[in-house]
């Protein structure tokens, strides 16, 4: 597998945070776990690239609201909205994978991941059959209407082995045999999706299950890339296009060291593309640009050079 290449926009990104703190988007905004998931990774990210203490005290203050406001006796809701009851077992596996990253500098955030982990991974995880996409807010049942996730299992096999692999060993060991189960057939046809799996096969490169789907992933993406300079949505959804989604195969595809071109393209056709409704001024949209400039820790290598340039937030 090519080594990952990452992009590196520090002066895009600390230019898009002062703007969404102005007009009060991120993280100054509502709450939302998957947004402030990537949020925490940035913070840290941008802690170790400039130095500066300020970012990891973002990104401990980031936790504390989310803990706030979304925190729930068992796990964490989706987010503040009226709309965004329940909780995904994919945004929680994020938000561990997070308290991993920022577990680098603030140890106590490795043995608040772990209870989180114990407090979903039961509710979750039905062995020999899956992981539930989605539950109620207290998580005593599956939200009606949810079946299983496709990727749930490789979310929390991935952020459970970054936070804790002797303690998480046994949560570990069952998503490790719901993959053995599920790669074989599994194919993703959606542009996230797929970045997002990329991601996780570029922490065991060599495991069988990463070798098919990274394959697989690349093969499909490939189909799916349009002249103008994006990724569809779906390959039978030729026209639909969201700039979160792309930007989540973007950093999928630095991960894995595949199609540089294309990465630079999307980036250069999301910085001036308008989609003329919520999108553009919604928070996920932006902090996953942010996180697609400057991938950071997302990479299993993280950040090497600590000559970058700061600037004032």
């Amino acid at each position: 597998m090519p080594a990952a290449s990452q992009s590196v926009d520090l002066d895009y990104v600390l230019s898009k945070l002062l703007w969404m703190r102005d007009r009060h988007i991120w993280p100054n905004g509502l709450r939302y776990l998957w947004t402030d998931a990537f949020g925490v990774v940035l913070f840290v990210s941008l802690f170790e690239a400039t130095g500066e203490d300020r970012f990891l005290e973002q990104a401990h203050w980031l936790v504390t609201e989310v803990d706030r406001v979304l925190g729930r006796p068992r796990g964490i809701r989706i987010g503040e909205e009226p709309d965004r009851d329940g909780q995904y077992f994919h945004y929680l596996a994020m938000w561990i994978y997070a308290l991993a990253i920022l577990a680098r500098h603030m140890p106590e955030m490795k043995s608040k991941g772990v209870a989180l982990v114990r407090q979903i991974h039961g509710a979750f995880v039905l062995p020999r059959r899956g992981v539930i996409w989605k539950m109620k807010e207290d998580l005593s049942g599956p939200y009606p209407g949810y079946g299983l996730g496709a990727l749930d299992a490789f979310d929390g096999y991935i952020s459970y082995s970054k936070l804790d692999e002797k303690n998480l060993a046994g949560e570990i060991s069952d998503m490790r045999a719901l993959i053995g189960q599920q790669a074989p057939s599994l194919w993703i046809t959606q542009d996230l999706g797929i970045g997002m799996m990329l991601w996780m096969t570029h922490f065991h490169p060599d495991e069988d299950w990463a070798v098919l789907q990274r394959q697989r992933c690349l093969q499909v993406l490939d189909t799916m890339w349009m002249p103008a300079g994006y990724f569809c949505r779906e390959p039978y959804l030729r026209t639909v296009k969201f700039a979160f989604t792309n930007y989540g195969a973007s950093i999928g595809l630095q991960a894995v060291g595949a199609m540089p071109d294309r990465i630079e393209a999307l980036h250069q056709f999301f910085d001036r593309h308008r989609s003329g409704d919520e999108y553009d001024e919604a928070a996920i949209t932006h902090v996953m640009a942010c996180s697609a400039h400057f991938p950071g820790l997302l990479l299993e290598h993280g950040w090497q050079d600590k000559s970058a340039p700061s600037g004032r937030l």
